[in-house]
């Protein structure tokens, strides 16, 4: 492994965003449980205020399930237009303490403050400046994860939430990771965790015992990530200006799906799951692409780009499915659908269409 490039980074997640400026632009939701989203039975929750929360419910569960698991849920339609102005409200706010801002979404983002502008003194001060100052002027809560790399800032950032700041300096960050549950590391998703755990792998400490050849054996490309990963290292830098290729969503069934109504339903739920994602991050794109996973495993993807942007998720929606009924119907049926916008395009490159100027 190559030495460690040592910055101060922050890790800053609003604490449930979209519920939490719908509760406070509405005082009769605050304390109640509140899920936004659509409440119709394919509506798919796009975030839970912690009191929804407390119930079990999460964002991108079935609407029917949240509503089954806390009956006094209260639904309410989401306000993308609200949402981006307050998280450029906080991105204003980003930009007093560093150039170096990285946003992952509308509500979260990485920050390297290594050069100290205001001269606070350490990390840990800039992070409490920045969780005052975006409570002053928004109304809302943040919660901050302190560290020298992005990887351990992100992982302390949900570990005081509501409202909370950790910070993990250098020397107690191997010590820090062992003691977590590998499903909580990013990149950790839940196929990878099972695998995980069938090989005995429960926790950092767990992973920091395996050979950088033992991990490549079972996770290829991804081993070098996960051997860094659990002794605390990640060189990455923050990226101004990140750009995402893709953003989508995708389902694995419990059982294959073969009849065509279960499978246009279920992607409306994939599409539903995948345009919550679009939204948050503000993106813009001209192609959408289908995943289609056979019974048999073997993998179909079909798209279809267009000469401007997906307007919405109807639009979207309505692409998805014209691209698997050209698929329908699947020998053996289908154990995974996926839809994915890709060909993002930067929002302000985009020149609206004008009617041709009459001849004078």
């Amino acid at each position: 492994m190559t030495e460690q490039v040592l910055r101060k980074i922050i890790h800053v997640d609003m604490d449930a965003f979209y519920a939490s400026v719908e509760q406070r632009d509405d005082p009769a939701l605050r304390g109640r449980p509140v899920a936004v989203g659509g409440s119709r039975a394919r509506g798919v929750v796009a975030a839970a205020s912690y009191e929804a929360r407390a119930f079990g419910v999460r964002s991108a569960m079935p609407s029917s399930s949240a509503a089954r698991a806390c009956p006094d849920l209260i639904f309410v339609p989401p306000r993308f237009d609200v949402y981006r102005t307050v998280s450029g409200q906080i991105r204003t706010i980003f930009a007093d303490y560093t150039d170096l801002i990285e946003p992952l979404s509308l509500d979260e983002a990485y920050l390297d403050v290594s050069e100290d502008r205001h001269r606070l003194g350490s990390a840990r001060a800039i992070a409490e400046a920045i969780r005052a100052r975006i409570h002053a002027d928004t109304g809302l809560t943040a919660s901050a994860g302190v560290s020298y790399n992005k990887f351990i800032a992100k992982l302390a950032s949900d570990q005081n939430k509501p409202d909370g700041l950790c910070v993990i300096p250098p020397r107690h960050g191997p010590a820090f990771v062992a003691g977590l549950p590998v499903k909580r590391f990013h990149g950790v998703g839940p196929v990878t965790a099972r695998r995980m755990e069938a090989l005995g792998i429960l926790s950092g400490a767990d992973l920091a015992e395996r050979s950088l050849a033992f991990l490549q054996r079972h996770f290829g490309s991804h081993a070098a990530y996960l051997y860094g990963a659990a002794r605390g290292q990640d060189d990455r830098p923050v990226r101004a200006h990140r750009a995402a290729k893709s953003i989508g969503a995708e389902r694995t069934f419990e059982q294959d799906l073969s009849d065509p109504t279960a499978l246009r339903d279920a992607l409306v739920v994939v599409a539903d799951a995948a345009w919550t994602r679009i939204d948050r991050a503000s993106a813009l794109g001209r192609t959408v692409t289908l995943k289609l996973r056979r019974a048999d495993f073997t993998t179909i993807t079909r798209a279809r780009s267009l000469m401007r942007p997906v307007t919405d998720r109807t639009e979207f929606l309505g692409i998805g499915h014209d691209l698997l009924s050209a698929q329908l119907p699947v020998p053996g049926g289908v154990r995974l659908l996926g839809l994915t916008l890709s060909a993002l395009v930067d929002e302000a490159a985009i020149v609206p269409d004008r009617q041709p100027l009459l001849p004078l």
